[in-house]
């Protein structure tokens, strides 16, 4: 039987607009994720794929392929968003704020807040302001204040001036603070909104497991997605995946900024992050793909920069990691992303599903013999094999020079 070639899908644009701004909607600081978990979860019922949630909240899904045995493969991304934590109740009735997930107060500055108390029916507003906010009062003062945490304050929406009017609204310590994402679509088809880190990653996820369910194509090799709700303070893929895992891709922001190579109408392959390099194998295998359909992907290393994959690899997962992007501009901070590089990524996903294993055969099982590893297919080595002592080191010992 011949084995069927992984073909561009059809892909449903409008779902995925949809769907990101849906996402979008739902505040989910790193820390408050049930809402949108749910969301995800009828998401993918909806798709005829069940899933399930662990007890720290990561749900996890699969769509099965056709081996019953051997290894699979996993598509991470996270639904959790960087956000705030009231820190202190202050004297003047405003708010001190703690960040979740690590970003600048210097893009909070002006943002529309919703501060979730212990009251489920209670969502109280406010807004994030300099403690020098009035021109007209501080006049250059303003422009001298520095950045930084301590010096923003949440000014809330409710007639209070003290820290017992605070009280008396339910706000205290270890409330949530989500800030809001005012999204927006141009006409040129820009996506502007807070928190693109990760909902338009979930977005092309679940557009691209629906090109598969639509289009009848069963993946070449059992495909889990693993929803992640803690990826933006650290913990990310550090549990829920499953053991028979062998390859993971992470789908992520990926940097636009100067001295990057991503741009936003494309997608990103990263290369390197500030943990270390992805693995050789994998980030060439997507790259070959991409390069044999015609998908607009670019490379790129990122220096400040950490998903998914990192906690898992720290967590001791056994497999071959990459990362997937999608082009932001200004991440964690007044993001921007395009259509076209959230099509693209889409659209790369799907015939990686319809691939298989970059070593088939050899990842089936967790370990193997030195003398079959496949790799020297892709670094080749001296055909004599072997030899004492470092490599090079004889060779340069005998040269006078």
């Amino acid at each position: 039987m011949t084995e069927r070639r992984p073909v561009p899908l059809p892909l449903d644009l409008d779902y995925l607009r949809q769907v990101l701004l849906e996402l979008l909607e739902i505040p989910s600081p790193s820390g408050r994720t049930d809402h949108v978990q749910q969301y995800v979860g009828e998401r993918l019922s909806a798709l005829g794929i069940s899933s399930t949630l662990t007890r720290r909240g990561a749900l996890s899904a699969c769509l099965p392929g056709p081996r019953a045995t051997g290894a699979d493969r996993a598509i991470v991304v996270h639904t959790d968003t960087i956000g705030g934590m009231v820190k202190r109740l202050k004297e003047n009735g405003r708010l001190e704020l703690k960040s979740i997930g690590t970003h600048s107060a210097r893009f909070a500055e002006g943002a529309h807040v919703r501060i979730f108390t212990d009251d489920l029916d209670r969502v109280v507003t406010g807004q994030v302001l300099p403690l020098k906010a009035s021109g007209h009062r501080y006049n250059e003062a303003v422009d001298l204040q520095g950045v930084g945490w301590e010096q923003v304050e949440v000014r809330v929406d409710e007639p209070v001036e003290d820290i017992a009017g605070l009280r008396a609204l339910g706000i205290d310590a270890g409330d949530f603070v989500a800030f809001l994402p005012n999204p927006t679509i141009t006409p040129s088809g820009f996506v502007k909104s807070r928190h693109l880190d990760d909902k338009a990653g979930v977005a092309a996820v679940l557009t691209a497991f629906k090109a598969m369910v639509d289009a009848g194509v069963q993946p070449r090799v059992t495909a889990h997605l693993l929803v992640t709700v803690t990826e933006e303070i650290g913990h990310g893929a550090s549990h829920g995946l499953d053991p028979d895992v062998a390859e993971i891709v992470s789908v992520d922001a990926a940097v636009v900024a100067p001295g990057q190579q991503s741009r936003e109408n494309a997608a990103t392959l990263a290369m390197g992050d500030g943990v270390g390099p992805f693995d050789y194998h994998l980030t060439r295998n997507l790259a070959s793909i991409a390069a044999e359909h015609d998908v607009d992907l670019v490379r790129d290393v990122f220096d400040y920069y950490r998903s998914d994959v990192a906690a898992a690899v720290e967590a001791g997962a056994h497999a071959r990691v990459a990362l997937l992007g999608f082009g932001v501009d200004a991440t964690h901070g007044h993001e921007r992303t395009h259509l076209d590089g959230l099509r693209h990524l889409t659209q790369l996903l799907c015939l990686y599903l319809q691939s298989d294993l970059v070593f088939p055969e050899w990842d089936a099982e967790p370990e193997g013999d030195l003398a079959d590893f496949p790799s020297l297919a892709v670094q080749p080595a001296s055909e004599e094999g072997p030899r004492e002592g470092p490599i090079g080191i004889a060779d340069q010992a005998s040269d006078p020079s």
